[in-house]
């Protein structure tokens, strides 16, 4: 756990020095729930339906702008075979870079959510759902996505693949998060799509960083 707890650290630390890497991202995010209204139309209401698929995907596409460097920069400088062979268990190990990454990304869009809701006219009812979602939806694709990058990680332009493996796995979350959302704002329960989203974390939690574990293992010849 100390392991853990200190890789998370350094990870943090350099991601504070390389702000670009993690701002990217969120600008990312912020321009594209921007140029949905442009693209389509101003109106309101329109927009308020549209709102929850527009705020999901542009998050899905965000973190996929930054799950190609998770283990990159470590292959470079030498510090992945280092935690390959380190006394601590790798998957813990992974899990402190899923967190890590999931700090300068996921949790930021949480932050934003309130941002692109405004933008987007979505309802007030509807905005604590949408950061639950996004709270309990974006680990899990940060998550799966370390799956793609750890299989990735040795090859040069990986990021296409990156998102070609990953999409297909990131549907079922986007569906539920995006109904829990419209849900609310027809006056329905959403504690049925919480809870799935919920079994979603804890199932990617429990198995994804064994998962990542192996993905490295084989993508280093370790």
């Amino acid at each position: 756990m100390n392991a853990a707890l200190a890789l998370l650290g350094r990870d943090l630390r350099l991601a504070w020095r390389q702000a670009g890497d993690w701002l990217m991202p969120l600008g990312f995010f912020l321009l594209v729930v921007t140029l949905f209204p442009l693209a389509i139309t101003p109106e309101s209401k329109k927009l308020a339906l549209m709102a929850p698929g527009i705020i999901w995907v542009a998050a899905m596409l965000a973190m996929l702008l930054s799950l190609d460097g998770l283990f990159r920069q470590d292959l470079d400088d030498g510090a992945l075979e280092q935690l390959l062979v380190a006394p601590a268990p790798l998957p813990l190990l992974v899990l402190a870079k899923v967190l890590a990454h999931w700090l300068q990304t996921g949790f930021c869009l949480v932050l934003l959510a309130p941002v692109a809701a405004v933008m987007l006219f979505l309802e007030a009812r509807q905005l604590p759902v949408l950061i639950a979602t996004l709270l309990l939806g974006t680990p899990v694709l940060s998550l799966i996505g370390a799956i793609a990058a750890g299989l990735t990680v040795a090859l040069r332009r990986g990021g296409v693949l990156v998102a070609l493996i990953t999409l297909p796995l990131m549907v079922p979350v986007i569906v539920f998060a995006t109904g829990a959302v419209q849900a609310a704002g027809l006056g329905l329960p959403v504690a049925g799509y919480l809870a799935l989203l919920a079994a979603f974390l804890v199932l990617a939690v429990t198995l994804v960083p064994f998962a990542v574990a192996a993905s490295l293992r084989i993508a280093v010849g370790g």
